[in-house]
């Protein structure tokens, strides 16, 4: 826990330092000038936006072998389930027409697999330990193939795209929302706010940014849904129909020992639990993407 916490907080200074950088670069050449004042505003939203998901993606690869304690697996590893899981993907790789990616196993009772990292040629395909003993090669083989067509498919680099431009619009539409309860407060022979007006202003921003965050985050899960439903495709692709249905047949069977404790790792799962909301589920329902796979949807 300790750990995670560290790392979100890293990854937060990371990303302030080179927003930070960016924008006083922008300021000196005087493009935030240019832009007026709600243009101004739109370009600072837009650099914090994506700025947030470009350095999340550009870490992502580093965060998750030490958040999830994942330890690589090299050409000399003697172990033979090891052995077998580096062959499988780099032949899975071959087939997709992808360069190889870093293939790790971490210790956990978890049934998972996942791929991740800023580019096809800077991947991670990593299993937990207790995707071993819930299923068999066939099966797992599946769920490596599902991972793999999240790779060429480019999906991580997608997510964070949309992922920024949602944080741009929620930041920048919360500011709108914020100045005008600001104005409203404030008389008009002010020119400048009045206390009331900009205490109510901020609580305004805060709530703005939690009900616009909302939205954005049905429009990030739809698409994430749609992902699994191509991975599967992809995957079945790969690997053949029988093994990527026959994967999400037992993943359904031990779907309950699938880790949900941590909602920040959910894109960092091959199958989600139950949100409280449908629309902002990550990962559509294992018997849904089944019956797609059986041509039954």
């Amino acid at each position: 826990m300790v750990k995670r916490v560290f790392l979100f907080v890293l990854t937060n200074i990371a990303i302030m330092v080179m927003v930070s950088i960016v924008l006083f670069v922008l300021g000196q050449l005087g493009v935030l000038g240019l832009a007026g004042n709600q243009g101004g505003l739109l370009v600072i939203c837009a650099v914090w936006g994506f700025g947030a998901s470009l350095v999340s993606l550009l870490l992502s690869r580093w965060v998750a072998k030490r958040a999830m304690g994942i330890k690589l697996i090299g050409p000399d590893v003697t172990n033979a389930d090891a052995q077998w899981l580096l062959a499988t993907v780099s032949r899975l790789a071959q087939q997709a027409n992808l360069p190889m990616p870093e293939v790790g196993i971490y210790d956990s009772p978890e049934v998972n697999a996942f791929a991740t990292g800023p580019s096809k040629k800077r991947s991670l395909v990593a299993v937990s330990s207790g995707l071993f003993r819930a299923m068999n090669k066939q099966e797992i083989e599946g769920v490596l193939a599902h991972e793999m067509a999240h790779v060429a498919n480019g999906d991580m680099v997608t997510m964070a795209l949309i992922q920024g431009v949602v944080n741009a619009f929620v930041l920048y539409l919360s500011h709108i929302v914020a100045m005008i309860a600001r104005n409203a407060l404030s008389s008009r022979e002010e020119r400048r706010p009045s206390f009331l007006g900009m205490l109510v202003g901020q609580v305004v921003f805060i709530a703005a940014q939690i009900a616009f965050g909302l939205i954005g985050s049905i429009v990030t899960a739809w698409y994430s849904r749609q992902r699994e439903f191509r991975a599967d495709a992809g995957g079945a692709a790969l690997a053949g129909r029988g093994s990527m249905v026959s994967a999400l047949k037992r993943l359904m069977a031990h779907q309950g020992q699938v880790d949900q404790s941590h909602p920040e790792y959910a894109t960092l799962k091959i199958a989600g639990g139950r949100a409280f909301m449908s629309l902002l589920s990550t990962h559509p329902p294992l018997e849904v993407r089944i019956a797609a796979l059986e041509g039954r949807a």
